[in-house]
């Protein structure tokens, strides 16, 4: 009895721990780091209580807008290349810390729901400061289910998708698994409601799944063959999900992150042809 107590002790604490960790704050300095090409310090107003901190970039007049937004436990400096590689192909450029995250105040991290609303204000903030040009946006992990997960949908003319999951059961499941082995995936059940209970919302309202079929927006899907923590097969859901246009690159070799770094010009070109399709007009 005695043993049988001390082993759900265990377990209660290690599921405390492991909610704490991740939905726990990220603060980071980003602003003592220079960018090695031009760009303007902005905030932009949420609600009330807060602003979302980022940069912009600016590039040509009518040659179109992208909105750039980190993994979860980042911040904006992890789009620094993607951002310096697109201005230099004339896109105006806005890459944003997510509350909670860099220098955007928030107590919580909340795998897209609180987020959503930074990425909503950040693309009026695109559209009202170049009225004539069309906005696209990249989302890696949490940036790209913040993205999805925006109620109202995005005014957006083009997204690019990286690494994400289709439900936030799954992606719980393979970090626990990834992490703890395959005994650890059975902590969901105690962690799952538990995160419930932290960001005080029902956890099925965070899969992107349910989302993609309603936005009629042109998507690329990025994935990796090695990704561990979001499957080929669960991206190959979401892609079944969404609406045309949409297209489907499975990068050969990569992981999770840093897909721009692991595939290099390859990334590039394949981005630039995207994007060049829906926001430059002609």
């Amino acid at each position: 009895m005695i043993q049988s107590v001390s082993v759900l002790a265990v377990i209660s604490i290690t599921v405390v721990i492991l909610g704490e960790i991740v939905t726990g704050s990220a603060p980071t300095a980003v602003e003592t780091l220079q960018p090695d090409f031009p760009v303007e310090t902005v905030r932009i107003p949420v609600n009330r209580n807060y602003v979302v901190h980022g940069w912009l970039a600016r590039g040509t007049s009518g040659h179109g807008a992208v909105l750039l937004v980190h993994s979860i436990r980042s911040n904006r400096l992890e789009m620094l290349g993607r951002g310096r590689f697109l201005n230099s192909q004339g896109y105006h450029v806005l890459m944003i810390d997510l509350q909670a995250h860099g220098e955007t105040p928030g107590d919580r991290i909340t795998f897209g729901a609180r987020e959503s609303a930074d990425v909503a204000a950040a693309v009026n903030y695109l559209r009202d400061t170049f009225p004539h040009d069309r906005i696209g946006a990249i989302g890696v992990t949490l940036g790209a289910a913040a993205i999805v997960l925006a109620n109202p949908p995005l005014r957006l003319d083009a997204m690019i998708l990286e690494s994400l999951h289709p439900t936030f059961t799954e992606a719980v499941t393979n970090r626990l698994r990834l992490h703890l082995g395959e005994a650890g995936e059975y902590l969901q059940f105690l962690l799952l409601p538990y995160f419930s209970f932290l960001l005080d919302l029902p956890v099925d309202q965070l899969n992107p799944i349910d989302r993609i079929g309603n936005l009629a927006i042109p998507v690329l899907f990025i994935s990796g063959t090695l990704d561990r923590h979001t499957t080929r097969s669960e991206v190959k859901r979401l892609y079944d999900a969404a609406l045309p246009p949409r297209e489907l690159w499975i990068v050969e070799g990569a992981g999770h992150y840093n897909m721009h770094t692991f595939a290099g010009k390859s990334y590039e070109t394949r981005i630039a042809d995207f994007l060049s399709a829906y926001l430059q007009r002609p």
